[in-house]
Order: structure tokens, then C-alpha cells, then sequence
């Protein structure tokens, strides 16, 4: 996630997100029209996720996403009115906005990558943070090796069954190295 969005990667965003979607609501449609032709509006957006934690933000959906059609928050206000938001919008400019856009996103768009931006308002226990990502790929890596090592064992029984010598001394070398580097960490 960018820092720094330019408003050029913004405008070619939003016209590729125009493109592509259908929204629920049509007033949606103009809003994202309005910023378009509104660069100091288009300045002030930011393209976020969880949007509702932040101070002044809009939560648009595309036809194709399960989420809310619409919302609006300003402060401790929510409204599902696009067209005070719309007028919210002509008359504060200069306020920072931020955007979040539901739809099918899988695999990531990059131009949608390329305008999202790290939400400042997220509750710090509200977002996934680099430990719980280090975590989770060490549980991955264990279960894999854990997987690995009882197919190999399997391997064995049968070698054992069929008195497949060869095949069970070959058999023991590789679970003996995958438990070694199971147990260095590897």
C-alpha cells in the first residue's frame, strides 16, 4: 500500500472502476463522476478499507459485492443518503474523504493496488499486523512439514510391507532430513 497517491493514479482508477462495475446505487456513479472532475476533491480522497472508522468516509458497492448499496459518515453521523453526502462533498473539498469501494477483487486489481492506501483510523486490534502474518506462516510451515512427514511414514510401512529394503533405508534418510530441518527451523 501506497503512502502518496498521485491524483492522476487516482483519476485512472476511478475511470477503470467506472469501466468495470455496476454499482448498487446510481448516485454512486455521480459521486465518483463528481470526484473526476474535481481534483482538489480527488486530492483529498483516500481509497481505504474499513472506511466507516474513519472521520468522513463513503462505503460504495458494486452490484457484484454482498455489502451495503451506500453509506456516508461524518463524525459520530452515518447516512444512507447519497445526495447529502453529495452536498456534504460541493461544500467541504478540503476535508480529507475516504473511500472504501466493495467489489469482487480476487485476483487483487493492480490499479486498485496501486491507489489503496493504509487506513490511519484502524483500531490497532481491528487489523492483521506483521506478527500474526509470522505466526500464521509458522503454523502453515508446521503442518506442511507435519503432512510431509506422515506421508513419508506411510511410504515406510508399505516399503516395510512389501520388503522393499532399498525403498525403506531411502525412505528413512528423507524423513530423518525433513525432521532435522523441521527441528533447525528451516
Amino acid at each position: 500500500m501506497t503512502a502518496s497517491v498521485s491524483v492522476g493514479e487516482k483519476k485512472q482508477f476511478v475511470r477503470w472502476f467506472l469501466q468495470s462495475h455496476k454499482m448498487k446505487r446510481r448516485e454512486c456513479i455521480w459521486i465518483l463522476n463528481y470526484m473526476l472532475s474535481n481534483e482538489n476533491l480527488l486530492e483529498k480522497t483516500h481509497f481505504v478499507e474499513e472506511a466507516h472508522y474513519c472521520p468522513r468516509a463513503m462505503v460504495m458497492s458494486s452490484t457484484e459485492s454482498k455489502e451495503i448499496p451506500f453509506r456516508f459518515y461524518k463524525g459520530n453521523l452515518m447516512t444512507a443518503d447519497a445526495e447529502k453526502s453529495f452536498h456534504d462533498l460541493r461544500l467541504n473539498p478540503e476535508q480529507e474523504l475516504y473511500v472504501q469501494l466493495n467489489f469482487p477483487n480476487r485476483p487483487p486489481s493492480p490499479l486498485y493496488l496501486s491507489v489503496l492506501e493504509e487506513n490511519p483510523y484502524m483500531p490497532k486490534n481491528a487489523s492483521y499486523n506483521d506478527q500474526d502474518r509470522l505466526v500464521a506462516e509458522k503454523v502453515l510451515e508446521e503442518s506442511m512439514s507435519a503432512f510431509q512427514e506422515e506421508a513419508i511414514l506411510k511410504q515406510i510401512d508399505e516399503a516395510l510391507d512389501s520388503s522393499n529394503k532399498e525403498k525403506f533405508f531411502e525412505l528413512s534418510e528423507l524423513l530423518q532430513s525433513v525432521k532435522n530441518m523441521r527441528k533447525n527451523g528451516e
